[in-house]
């Protein structure tokens, strides 16, 4: 993936979950694993790596069941601030982190044990219905969701 200054979307969503719970589905390799991917798309067992630090690495591969194509994901921590904020590149392994795209994920806590996230992409376009990166991320989403309700019970 090569990064457009000028692309970029945002994403916001409130989970039913304390924000250190949304925080360690971000930065722990098992919860990751859990939904790092869109639905339809799994993750390749043994594949997700996180080390969730400046300059720390994080690696992962997202596979189509229907016909086996391999989509694998890697970037960098530039901004690791438990448990309000990660900002990271986004691309293939081997892309060069300078030119990457950039996620930013802030949480918020709210009442109620909730929490709000912002997830921003910049460098990347996206939009609701665009059936590429907003819509995986949104679905994804919803995924992490459901695991943050069942980890709760």
């Amino acid at each position: 993936m090569t990064a457009q200054t000028d692309a970029q979307f945002t994403i916001t969503r409130i989970f039913d979950a304390p924000r250190e719970a949304v925080w360690l589905a971000w930065t722990e390799s098992a919860d990751a694993a859990e939904w790092w991917h869109p639905r339809g798309i799994v993750i390749k067992d043994g594949s997700v790596s996180v080390d969730a630090r400046p300059g720390g690495r994080y690696a992962y591969t997202m596979v189509d069941p229907a016909d086996g194509t391999e989509y694998p994901t890697a970037g960098v921590y530039r901004e690791v601030d438990p448990p309000r904020r990660l900002v990271f590149t986004w691309g293939s392994p081997g892309d060069p982190d300078e030119s990457a795209p950039v996620i930013t994920v802030d949480l918020r806590e709210l009442e109620d044990s909730r929490t709000e996230m912002l997830f921003h992409v910049r460098g990347f376009p996206g939009a609701p219905g665009d059936e590429n990166v907003y819509d995986g991320w949104d679905s994804a989403f919803d995924i992490l969701g459901e695991h943050l309700l069942a980890a709760a019970h």
